[in-house]
């Protein structure tokens, strides 16, 4: 007997799925945008006050905010009479890989959200649908919002357009931790992390990723969609994660650690580099174009002259979102790190708990058998320091070398 299958797109690609199915590992949410949907859609016997303008969607990283904030998007651009979220119509598909016409996506780059970043979403949120009843602008990383850029956003979000729908996604898994003017103002969705047969079936049938790979990449980005996504992918991201834990083991061995410090910062500046040199160039491109850059003629010197501000302006933006790049790749770095000296506390204290890096049960082990609980606490502590002192604009070679010291310490390496 063959077994059912979901239909696919025209092109054969990624089966439909409905929002409800999408969202059928996380009822509780499902239920929250299905029945806010419904009442956007005046459904008969819907409850009105379902829904609402302005919504703040936290969660720990990773959780799949952002894929619940789009799949509620789709649920309102349905354009299917029967089925809310179909999956199906061309506006669910749309909305869904977040190439809607009415569905704008803000991934922030920089470090924090300025004053300025919010103009221009506060005029993006202003504007009328166009094809659909609903524009829903959707928010990344809205805990970056500065205090002024909160304070400047508040009216907006206290009393957004009547078509607008505004999500903001926090990867937080207490709203304290957001903006209290911001949050108050809000209905609040809390997205929890993705079961580990939710993961490796997403990995397994979006990026053909073999069963025991995917069990891999949900344990050890601690499901984290995304990180997962980028290890059963990416091999920069397999060797960064080889080299973070790879630390553990060197530790042992004099100065070694320190010189592979050197190496790995140097390594994840690239990758962060690397993997957003292409867009850089081509905005570079595109302002030296708007500006009339290499053109000849009498007002051309004028305009060089003027176009130089304009230039630095973006030289200072891009240096920002490198910043930021390369904390989030160190970042990545120290959690897997940490991972290690957390299995090996659960293998010390014979817990059974899951591992974050079973394929290096064995190093765990060793660590677990000359490190006692509380030098491993000390690691882990050392860890949790130098993930403060990046936020804190230390050098990344600083920071890690004291860690470093510390864990030596802990350790009782010679």
């Amino acid at each position: 007997m063959t077994a059912p299958t979901t239909p696919s797109d025209p092109a054969g690609n990624t089966p439909f799925r409905s929002v409800s199915d999408r969202l059928a590992d996380i009822p509780t949410v499902r239920s929250v945008i299905m029945a806010a949907a419904a009442a956007a859609r005046g459904v008969e016997g819907s409850d009105p006050h379902a829904m609402t303008h302005s919504w703040l969607f936290t969660g720990p990283p990773g959780a799949g905010r952002s894929t619940s904030a789009l799949a509620f998007a789709a649920a309102l651009m349905c354009t299917d009479p029967d089925e809310i979220g179909c999956g199906r119509c061309q506006a669910c598909r749309d909305a869904l890989s977040g190439s809607h016409t009415d569905v704008v996506h803000i991934v922030p780059q920089e470090l924090g959200i300025k004053v300025e970043t919010v103009r221009g979403i506060i005029q993006q949120a202003a504007r009328l649908p166009s094809v659909g009843k609903w524009r829903v602008v959707v928010i990344d990383d809205a805990d970056r919002f500065s205090t002024a850029a909160a304070d400047a956003f508040l009216k907006t979000v206290e009393e957004p357009p009547e078509s607008t729908v505004i999500i903001m996604c926090a990867p937080s898994t207490d709203p304290e931790d957001f903006s209290t003017t911001l949050r108050s103002r809000c209905r609040h969705v809390y997205v929890p992390a993705p079961s580990t047969s939710e993961i490796v079936r997403l990995l397994m049938s979006e990026e053909g990723a073999s069963e025991a790979d995917a069990r891999l990449a949900a344990a050890t980005s601690l499901h984290h969609v995304g990180r997962a996504r980028r290890l059963v992918r990416s091999e920069a991201a397999q060797r960064r994660r080889a080299s973070a834990i790879n630390l553990a083991e060197l530790v042992f061995h004099g100065d070694q650690a320190f010189q592979a410090v050197a190496a790995l910062v140097k390594s994840a500046d690239a990758e962060a580099k690397d993997a957003y040199a292409e867009a850089d160039e081509q905005e570079r491109e595109k302002l030296e174009n708007a500006l009339g850059m290499g053109a000849k003629g009498k007002g051309a010197a004028r305009a060089l002259k003027g176009a130089s501000g304009s230039l630095k302006e973006l030289e200072a933006t891009q240096k920002a979102r490198g910043t930021r790049r390369l904390r989030d790749v160190l970042d990545l770095t120290l959690v897997d790190l940490a991972g290690i000296y957390r299995d090996a506390m659960v293998l010390g204290a014979e817990s059974g708990l899951e591992l974050v890096h079973p394929d290096y049960e064995g190093l765990s082990r060793e660590i677990a058998g000359r490190v006692d609980l509380a030098g491993l606490t000390e690691c882990l502590d050392a860890i949790a320091q130098c993930r403060e002192r990046l936020d804190q604009s230390v050098l990344p070679v600083i920071a890690f070398n004291g860690m470093l010291g510390r864990i030596r310490k802990a350790c009782r390496a010679s």
